[in-house]
């Protein structure tokens, strides 16, 4: 026994444990490449536009500008979030929701900014559009709620609950705001993270099934009804029949099928495009991809999708090592929306859905876009802070 103990003894003086935590230098990377990336096609899609508008003070680098002072504040939340233990914002997720809600509320008031007939910004000192806050807001409030309930997520009554906290918020930027993408995004947000956080996969796949049967028979139903006079009606008839609405609904979707085509395997080169003069209506934001793949062509086009499945790639990682269950569904959250996103965005200028006003990620022109997406990415490495290696 005597020499056991001391055997044991020696083996532990002869190999130490050294813990040292985690930091994912390959996402940031990424992050900051997109970042880069996106100010730069931003001010090739906008330099012509702006140079000629008076609201932009004839500046061919107006929207350059304020995109990188967006990204800046961003950069600068996301570090501190980054360094902030993530466990302390538990504590403030059901907030978070509610104040989600809240923001959401608050266009109704005076404070409401009205665009293109459309109320989705809040004058608050600076513009904010509350749906960009709500998905931060409801990643937070899932992951923690996913931690309350347990095993009790995983009955029907539990899911419904869980779904009905998104389809609150769903409604809500859906109604207030007219914001269909980002209520399809919210509540997509929930679905991923129920679906990671549930075992039984077989109630998704008939709840896909309905839902594939009920969008097809909204769209039989439109197309029978000839648009029913309502604008996304007539968005679904644009989508299916593109050069019947050439002159309106289906403009913009057809000049950026036709810089998609005219960009061929290499693209015209960086700053060529013909489509961003005038022919894509405000080309920095949802339609920002067609011009990628005028310039850059499918090679640059191709380039940008890896860079965000390598992106989610890493993101999963983390969430598949992640110190707790908290961590973990935070992360997926970030997993859900921002893929999400990235498959609407593409799937819109590519014609292959109705359109519907969603931006690319890190690379769109959008203030609080940007600023909350670096939040997000700061809580992700937040989590990855906490994964902690063993060398032995």
């Amino acid at each position: 026994m005597a020499q056991g103990a001391g055997t044991r003894t020696r083996t532990r003086s002869r190999f130490h444990v050294k813990s040292e935590y985690y930091f994912d230098y390959s996402l940031l990377f990424v992050i900051l490449f997109l970042l880069g990336f996106g100010l730069i096609m931003i001010y090739s899609t906008s330099s012509y536009e702006a140079g000629i508008s008076a609201a932009c003070n004839y500046d061919s680098a107006f929207y350059l500008k304020k995109q990188a002072v967006s990204t800046a504040l961003g950069l600068v939340a996301m570090f501190f979030f980054a360094r902030v233990d993530y466990h302390k914002w538990e504590k403030f997720a059901l907030l978070a929701y509610i104040g989600s809600i809240v923001l959401v509320l608050l266009l109704l008031t005076p404070l409401g900014i009205t665009r293109n007939g459309a109320t989705r910004w809040l004058n608050l000192g600076m513009s904010l559009q509350p749906a960009e806050v709500a998905k931060l807001g409801v990643i937070l409030f899932l992951a923690s709620l996913v931690c309350k309930m347990g095993k009790g997520i995983r009955t029907m009554k539990g899911a419904a609950v869980f779904i009905g906290f998104a389809g609150v918020l769903f409604l809500l930027i859906y109604r207030i705001s007219s914001n269909l993408s980002s209520a399809i995004i919210v509540l997509g947000i929930a679905v991923v993270m129920l679906f990671v956080a549930s075992p039984d996969y077989k109630k998704f796949v008939i709840a896909g099934l309905i839902v594939i049967a009920l969008a097809s028979a909204i769209v039989l139903f439109i197309v029978n009804q000839g648009g029913t006079g309502e604008f996304r009606g007539q968005r679904v008839l644009a989508w299916l029949h593109p050069e019947q609405y050439s002159n309106d609904t289906a403009f913009q979707t057809l000049q950026a099928l036709y810089a998609i085509g005219s960009g061929g395997i290499f693209g015209k080169g960086l700053g060529q495009s013909m489509q961003k003069l005038g022919f894509i209506p405000e080309a920095q934001n949802d339609m920002i991809f067609s011009v990628i793949c005028e310039e850059l062509g499918l090679f640059g086009a191709i380039a940008v999708i890896l860079l965000f499945a390598l992106l989610i790639w890493r993101c999963m990682i983390i969430a598949n090592n992640a110190q707790d269950l908290f961590g973990a569904m935070i992360v997926v959250g970030v997993i859900g929306h921002l893929s999400i996103q990235v498959i609407l965005n593409v799937a819109v200028v590519t014609n292959s859905i109705p359109t519907t006003g969603i931006s690319l990620p890190f690379i769109s022109y959008g203030g609080s876009s940007v600023m909350f997406l670096l939040i997000e990415i700061g809580l992700v490495l937040s989590v990855a802070r906490h994964i902690e290696l063993k060398e032995i």
